[in-house]
């Protein structure tokens, strides 16, 4: 595949996901711009898609809860002058302790990485693409925003932010040669999932399509993304527990959390 003379930026690059977004657009002929915490990890990959699929790579190897972080990309973008049609808000942490344990610097990185620099990001870049002609924005939420889920709740509770925000700046890009894709995923077959104890039904549970591989979500992401859709749900068990999530009871959800938490734990 021949560089197409555009960039992509995926932010937690380097692993799960990420490493899907990268690879499938360097598929297509995309430099890619390779955004994680762990540089290591981040220059193995950007060495194997070079020498594999003969595109630009470049690593900014950063912390993306720190609060100059979005500005930081948006320097190195203009300063290189990379053409970037897609920014990836992939990035994510899960917290699986009660709020009131969880300590004050765990809970302030949530909260900048699932939202503070996403944000800022799609702030930044939106602009830019304008002047370079247009581009694609992809960021991701989860079925938990429908649900202050207890023990995962800061989870569910940023990623509502992310679908929130996501959803106005695809209204506020209407008429323009930029959207704003939200993809809204259930489990996805990554390390964030850690080691809960439903993983030991993987196989089953990714034929049935409750479990979703991380290649499979990562192209529908990326169909959806292409055609300037709003959102993206991928699957009818995803579709049936946004409907479910917020009529249960507040007794089972403390019922769940406990076993939650023995899981995670």
């Amino acid at each position: 595949m021949l560089f197409n003379s555009k960039y992509a930026i995926i932010t937690g690059a380097a692993s799960g996901m990420g490493r899907c977004y990268s690879i499938q657009l360097a598929e297509k002929g995309y430099g890619i711009v390779l955004v994680d915490i762990n540089g290591d990890a981040a220059q193995e990959l950007s060495t194997y898609l070079a020498r594999q699929y003969n595109v630009p790579t470049a690593v900014l190897c950063m912390d993306l809860t720190q609060p100059d972080a979005a500005e930081r990309i948006a320097n190195q973008c203009r300063e290189h002058n990379w053409h970037i049609e897609i920014l990836i808000n992939n990035a994510g942490m899960l917290i699986a302790t009660p709020i009131e344990e969880t300590e004050p610097e765990k809970l302030r990185r949530i909260m900048a990485l699932h939202c503070t620099t996403p944000l800022l990001l799609c702030r930044q870049m939106i602009p830019f693409m304008k002047e370079q002609g247009g581009g694609y924005i992809l960021n991701i939420s989860s079925i938990t925003a429908w649900m202050d889920w207890p023990i995962i709740g800061m989870y569910g509770i940023t990623k509502r932010f992310v679908k929130g925000y996501s959803r106005a700046l695809h209204i506020e890009c209407k008429g323009t040669a930029v959207s704003v894709t939200t993809a809204i995923f259930g489990a996805v077959d990554t390390p964030l999932l850690g080691n809960l104890s439903f993983l030991r039904y993987r196989k089953l549970l990714l034929r049935i399509g409750v479990l979703l591989s991380p290649e499979k979500a990562t192209r529908r992401a990326l169909k959806a993304m292409f055609k300037r859709r709003a959102t993206l749900i991928p699957g009818l068990f995803d579709r049936l527990v946004i409907m479910l999530c917020p009529l249960m009871p507040n007794f089972l959800l403390k019922a769940l959390s406990k076993r939650i938490r023995i899981d995670v734990g």
